[in-house]
């Protein structure tokens, strides 16, 4: 401890040293980390979009298979460049239940071994050598063509796709520009002796792991943090010695991202992110115990040698293989720590499960986002069309439970309208690929409809109970008609709800001429309903209910129809919801013949 305070004592006087290091360098080292961060964020972000649901759905599709799930996190933190984002990813998997605590934990393991390779790519800064393969291989000289490259991608292509393998591009000539510009900044502490001083002092372990931990939690990224320690090593001044405690800090940094996710998810999320903690702390705490013990009775040599970019690979490299052989094999051990520093709460057993898989940490992934948020929907249509269902059945036989369910539903709708409403704003903020921005225009179309749907079944209850409270009934006749035009409804709902839940285009089609049916069909019952009135068979008050009737009926048909639209335009790539629909509908021979098909289907009852 007294070796601590006193190297603590000796690094403020070095500090003070090295803070005349020249101002216009410093500019340069900030300049040249906001690119090397800037760098790493495009590529990631691009990256990951670009990869869209697909990765997210492999994780999510998961097994009990502890070994599948350790590949699968390795390899989607090796595309996406960060464990950070992998493991903010698993939190809220957890949380919204489409992945078991237990299936986590293989995942969060594989994320910390997929991380090295964002170091193993940065060693190519340090390569030396006057041969042409050796050149070529320098990231100095290969990345300004790549960035090029990237640019008349950008500037002369429309394609969604090729954009995105332009934007990787850049990012990563931008990451490695910000690394020369680093190692450019730094290059005169090489002889500065203080700085030594300073660098020295790292070699105590506990304060290498303590800045480490600090500096990566800081910069929420340890692929960052190990990259400027890369950076630093082209100074020939540090250290494995001071390397080493380090990038055993770095891992624990990097825990913070997974911590802050965690803030307001259920339980089982925070236990994710304290498996991911506690794996990071543990190991660390293990192995720099066990190396700084060695390293005191054997003295290793490598530990004054000047560490390079690639030694810096290995050791972080190294150091996770370490980990995972060490922890691995006590994987249900970490859950079950994890379940015993996260208790279950009576509040959290209370907490409502059917929203959870709108997650916001799935923002970053807006293509699952998109995905989350039709599941939703799909419940959501189901539910109005059950509540529509019932009511149209209450028509001529009142059911006070049904009438209740029914409100019940409602109110459920319209808690989901709000609920998918709020999120597909949320994601319509983020950078949207041309389908996923289409994806969510339509479900916003379609939550409006359904809503509006869950309303008139209400207003339907609400006239089925004023007949049945003031004792009225229709005569046969109208009992007839009305059950003709709800049959219709019925049919034209679920239609609807087919080709939206299973992207049915044949019922999407076959929704526009029964809805041309259903508003000829209300036409000609307001026509006899006003001939019975002439005629006395009708009294005004059962008119009133009777119009009532129609009206809800034939506007249900007309939100089954914009739903059909929206579905048949993002088909074909038109953006003019419903539209063309319309104005081609009857130019169509099979339109056409099935509206032929659904008149016959039909057809009124001659009256008695």
């Amino acid at each position: 401890m007294e070796r601590f305070f006193t190297g603590a004592i000796a690094m403020e006087e070095a500090v003070e040293q090295v803070a005349k290091f020249d101002i216009f360098n410093v500019f340069m080292l900030l300049g040249g980390l906001a690119f090397f961060l800037y760098g790493m964020k495009v590529m990631g972000d691009t990256l990951e979009k670009a990869a869209g649901s697909k990765l997210q759905s492999i994780l999510a599709s998961l097994t009990s298979n502890a070994f599948k799930g350790f590949m699968l996190g390795l390899l989607v933190t090796a595309v996406i460049q960060s464990s950070s984002a992998t493991t903010v990813m698993v939190v809220g998997f957890v949380n919204s239940g489409i992945m078991s605590l237990h299936q986590s934990v293989g995942v969060i393991m594989g994320a910390n071994l997929g991380t090295s390779v964002t170091s193993w790519l940065l060693s190519l800064t340090g390569i030396e050598g006057d041969a042409f393969w050796v050149q070529i291989c320098k990231p100095a000289n290969f990345t300004p063509v790549l960035a090029f490259i990237g640019i008349i991608i950008i500037m002369f292509s429309k394609n969604e796709k090729k954009k995105d393998i332009a934007l990787i591009l850049i990012g990563f000539a931008v990451l490695m520009f910000g690394m020369e510009t680093m190692s450019g900044a730094v290059d005169p502490l090489t002889e500065s002796e203080d700085f030594k001083k300073v660098l020295l002092l790292f070699s105590n372990p506990i304060l290498g792991l303590i800045v480490g931990t600090v500096f990566t939690a800081i910069v929420q990224s340890s692929s960052a943090s190990v990259g400027i320690l890369q950076a630093l090593t082209l100074t020939g001044t540090v250290t494995y010695g001071t390397a080493i405690p380090i990038v055993m800090g770095q891992n624990i940094g990097t825990c913070v991202s997974a911590m802050i996710s965690s803030i307001g998810a259920g339980k089982n999320a925070k236990r994710a992110a304290v498996i991911h903690l506690s794996f990071n702390v543990i190991s660390a705490t293990i192995l720099l115990s066990a190396y700084w013990i060695l390293e005191m009775v054997v003295g290793f040599a490598f530990v004054e040698m000047a560490a390079t970019p690639l030694g810096i690979a290995v050791v972080h490299t190294v150091f996770k293989l370490l980990a995972l052989a060490l922890l691995m094999p006590f994987s249900r051990k970490l859950e079950k720590l994890a379940c015993v520093i996260v208790k279950d709460s009576d509040e959290e057993t209370r907490r409502d499960e059917e929203f959870k898989i709108l997650d916001d940490r799935f923002l970053n992934t807006p293509s699952f986002a998109v995905e989350q948020s039709k599941v939703l929907t799909i419940q959501m249509a189901q539910i109005t069309k059950a509540a529509m269902l019932s009511a149209v059945s209450m028509t001529s036989n009142y059911s006070e439970t049904l009438d209740k369910e029914i409100h019940d539903a409602e109110t459920k709708v319209d808690e989901y309208e709000d609920k998918i409403g709020t999120y597909l704003v949320k994601i319509s903020e983020k950078n949207l690929s041309i389908e996923d921005s289409q994806n969510v225009s339509t479900l916003l179309h379609c939550i409006g409809d359904f809503e509006r749907i869950s309303d008139h079944a209400t207003n339907i209850v609400k006239a089925s109970k004023e007949m049945h409270d003031k004792n009225i009934v229709f005569s046969d006749n109208a009992q007839n008609e009305m059950r003709v035009i709800s049959d219709a409804v019925a049919e034209i709902l679920n239609l609807t709800v087919e080709a939206f839940a299973d992207g049915n285009m044949d019922s999407a089609h076959r929704v526009e001429p029964l809805e041309e049916v259903i508003d000829h069909l209300k036409s000609k019952l307001k026509k006899r309903h006003i001939a019975r009135l002439q005629d006395g068979d009708c009294t005004i008050k059962l008119g009133f209910v009777f119009a009532d009737f129609l009206t809800n009926l034939e506007r249900v048909s007309d939100h089954c129809s914009n739903i059909a639209g929206c579905i048949i335009d993002m088909s074909s790539g038109n953006l003019n919801i419903h539209e063309s629909l319309r104005e081609t509908r009857l130019e169509s021979p099979a339109y056409k013949v099935m509206y032929n098909e659904y008149s016959e289907k039909y057809r009124l009852p001659a009256n008695a």
